[in-house]
């Protein structure tokens, strides 16, 4: 052996002894789901991935409406996530996990914490979440298939349905909020990811302008303080739909927004690209 190969073995040796051993895998389920939103946490993508299953057709569910099929997506979506948050802090609250067999689900409480920086510093969003999952044990360990994310806030109990195919913007201007609740003047919008803030200014009927690229939303439907519709801001050439929960007393509501047309582009599929809605209306 020469000189050259015999150092170059050496330093092969002393790399393998120097690399730390990769941690062992999660004995139980629990221990599982904590390893994989401690990953999330700390923008971990390889061992998200080997840790969630790829298998092609498990779909999973995000907030704003947002669904994922098979692990390409997923991943994309993450990655997305991973480049504009710049820290994530994800402190579970509460987490019960049953298991039969091979496999497990839980019921988990958090707060996602998301830390953006824009020209005022590092701002920090408080997203509080509650999370529904199923695990598999395969080949000795266990792997995330499928989960369902969503806001724990009061105001985002109900159920957000999908409005009805039925429905058009015509029929709308018809459209009257409950009688005890006045959604008509000045609201505050908040886009709550990027703490965008502009003002609406709503009809009885729940239809006006909105401070940001010209915009108008038209209101769909408003039943059981379910408040529902579209909007449409012709100074950057986009439009998508909303989804909000009104408080009861009338002066907030809660809920998602998405794209449905970006310019030219109009085969976006509905629910799944947006972000979440705080509406608060202005009292003078």
């Amino acid at each position: 052996m020469n000189a050259t190969r015999c150092l170059a073995w050496i330093g092969l040796a002393l790399f393998i002894t120097t690399v730390p051993p990769a941690a062992a895998e999660p004995s139980d389920p629990e221990s599982a789901i904590r390893r994989l939103v401690r990953a999330n946490a700390e923008k971990d993508l390889r061992t998200l991935s080997h840790m969630m299953a790829h298998d092609a057709d498990i779909i999973s569910y995000g907030v704003a409406g947002r669904k994922y099929i098979g692990w390409p997506e997923l991943e994309q979506g993450i990655k997305e996530e991973f480049l504009n948050a710049q820290k994530l802090e994800i402190p579970i609250k509460e987490l019960k996990v049953w298991t039969k067999g091979d496999l497990a689900w839980y019921a988990m409480e958090l707060d996602y914490i998301r830390y953006v920086t824009d020209v005022a510093g590092l701002k920090q969003t408080v997203l509080p979440m509650r999370e529904t999952g199923v695990l598999e044990r395969r080949d000795g360990r266990w792997q995330l298939l499928s989960w369902h994310e969503s806001f724990r806030s009061a105001q985002l109990t109900g159920p957000l349905t999908s409005p009805s195919s039925g429905s058009s913007i015509r029929a709308s201007e018809n459209t009257q909020a409950p009688s005890d609740i006045n959604i008509s003047g000045e609201w505050e919008i908040i886009e709550v990811e990027d703490d965008k803030r502009y003002t609406a200014t709503f009809d009885k009927n729940g239809n006006g302008p909105y401070t940001q690229h010209g915009g108008r939303f038209t209101t769909s439907t408003i039943t059981n303080r379910l408040w529902q519709g579209t909007w449409n801001q012709p100074g950057n050439d986009r439009e998508g739909g909303f989804e909000v929960l009104l408080s009861e007393d009338g002066m907030q509501a809660k809920g998602i927004w998405w794209y449905s047309r970006v310019g030219t582009q109009k085969n976006i599929p509905p629910r799944e690209h947006g972000g979440t809605y705080h509406w608060k209306k202005v009292t003078r």
